[in-house]
């Protein structure tokens, strides 16, 4: 948390609050990538 403040305190709030969203959303668009790529196979395979 500290580190965080000192962040916050060198790069300003507005840098550290997009740079953490980018991280979190990260993980979420790999695994959607992933579902998607799953779906297309299925598909494909169905028709």
């Amino acid at each position: 948390m500290e580190q965080m403040l000192s962040y916050v305190s060198s790069y300003g709030f507005p840098i550290v609050v997009t740079a953490y969203l980018l991280v979190r959303i990260e993980g979420r668009l790999e695994t959607l990538a992933v579902s998607i790529n799953d779906l297309s196979k299925i598909i494909t395979e169905k028709f």
